[in-house]
């Protein structure tokens, strides 16, 4: 990842001064939304930045130690080796950006990891993941003892109730425990933006808790009904840029939560790349939350390299 955001002293004044013209977001997400996708050898060099860029998730309820291992494993080899090769792209080490479990998951990530040789970082959502409605002590020894079993990035989650009442100090607090909790581990934060009501919230609790030291903004738990959209991607990244213009401190943004076809995943790099510049074009700066993305991502991958889409039979278990 790239250097940590070290937090600045909570400006309230900075905050309370926050307004977001909606129909000026609105119409900016149209244009990103309408712009045409590369095809052919472009297209699919643009997924296989996308591949790059996804932290491979499980959160099931029926998540085991086998179907962890099977993550990992896809994590390390997320495209086939033959269709690299035709690419002539098997030696550039392609694999996702993480994988990321439940906190009581993050040992077994950790040894399939360690077993296959592999430095793919282990992610571990926390803090009482997706409603973060415990005890504040609760929260942050998860964090600890996910950290403990291997854990190197920790998704919290913020408590909404505090973002919605405009506590923001409380929250900007809350957040900077759990950054201590992390300690080497960087943190991302989910701000679990369908449950903020509008955008002026989401634009402060980003901002908050970049003040407050988190190394990436984050979306969504994929839990709630409204997940990662673009018009929320524009007020967060332009808070991420608002932020490192006034710090010089540089976080990363990843959505989350819906996203699920190959072409999202361009549209996505490309409001990056247009709002960002490419230096946000890269797994320090940018993340993708997804279980079922990369299925369509090889689909494609396939077809580029093969001229038809392949039978279900013909691609790895994901």
């Amino acid at each position: 990842m790239s250097a940590r955001n070290p937090g600045v002293v909570l400006d309230l004044e900075w905050v309370s001064k926050v307004r977001v013209n909606t129909q000026a977001v609105l119409k900016r997400a149209q244009q990103i939304q309408g712009r045409k996708v590369s095809k052919k050898q472009w297209q699919a060099a643009w997924l296989l930045k996308a591949v790059t860029c996804i932290d491979l998730t499980t959160l099931a309820g029926d998540d085991t130690p086998s179907n962890v291992h099977r993550l990992c494993m896809k994590a390390i080899q997320p495209i086939r080796r033959d269709h690299l090769k035709s690419m002539d792209m098997h030696d550039k080490g392609i694999t996702t950006a993480a994988v990321c479990v439940y906190p009581s998951r993050v040992a077994d990530a950790a040894k399939a990891l360690k077993a296959a040789n592999s430095s793919l970082p282990v992610a571990s959502v926390a803090t009482g993941f997706p409603a973060g409605q415990t005890h504040l002590k609760t929260r942050l020894e998860e964090v600890r003892l996910a950290v403990a079993d291997g854990a190197s990035e920790i998704d919290i989650v913020i408590n909404r109730t505090l973002a919605l009442t405009g506590h923001w100090e409380a929250l900007y607090d809350e957040i900077r425990q759990f950054r201590e909790a992390c300690g080497e581990a960087h943190m991302k934060t989910i701000l679990a933006v369908g449950e903020l009501a509008n955008f002026t919230n989401v634009y402060k609790a980003s901002l908050v808790s970049m003040m407050a030291g988190s190394d990436f903004i984050k979306t969504s738990t994929g839990k709630e009904s409204v997940n990662a959209t673009y018009p929320v991607a524009i007020v967060m990244v332009r808070a991420i840029r608002d932020y490192f213009l006034r710090t010089g401190h540089k976080v990363g943004f990843k959505p989350a939560g819906g996203i699920r076809t190959a072409q999202e995943s361009v549209v996505w790099l490309a409001l990056m790349k247009e709002e960002l510049g490419d230096e946000w074009l890269s797994p320090h700066l940018f993340r993708l939350g997804a279980s079922s993305l990369l299925a369509d991502i090889e689909r494609q991958i396939y077809h580029h390299v093969t001229g038809r889409y392949p039978a279900y039979q013909e691609l790895p278990m994901a």
